[in-house]
């Protein structure tokens, strides 16, 4: 079945084909299925390092302290207080127990900085792959 809508209104035309796929789990267009109603097992995992010549480390979120502020406890052994950069402040939450990518200050060792968060997709890929030994 292919589906035409005569107008000179583009964004129906596009609304239709949206519809058609969400509905039915196959696009009648193009008569290929929907990748994201399609039960693929296999999942691509892009994980982010630690830079070692950055001094970044991992840590674990402990305690949310308020104003952007959270106790981390870093994987050398030290907690410290992260600051939530604004890039990422705007982007994601930081909850307690999420592990994080961050780096120490050089001039106050009990702070740092907070530059990323692993999802659970991407801490399982550590785990797996033996990053995290704890």
């Amino acid at each position: 079945m292919i589906v035409r809508i005569v107008g000179t209104n583009p964004y129906m035309c596009l609304q239709m084909r949206v519809t058609t796929t969400v509905h039915t789990g196959v696009d009648k267009l193009t008569d290929r299925r929907n990748p994201r109603k399609s039960g693929s097992s296999t999942e691509i995992v892009r994980v982010r390092l630690p830079k070692r010549r950055k001094q970044e480390i991992f840590g674990r979120a402990e305690l949310m302290l308020g104003a952007n502020h959270i106790r981390v406890r870093c994987f050398d052994g030290v907690t410290r207080i992260g600051r939530i950069k604004g890039k990422i402040k705007k982007r994601l939450w930081i909850r307690e127990g999420d592990l994080l990518i961050v780096v120490p200050w050089s001039f106050q060792d009990e702070k740092c900085d907070i530059f990323y968060r692993y999802t659970k997709p991407q801490v399982d890929w550590l785990k797996k792959n033996d990053y995290l030994n704890k």
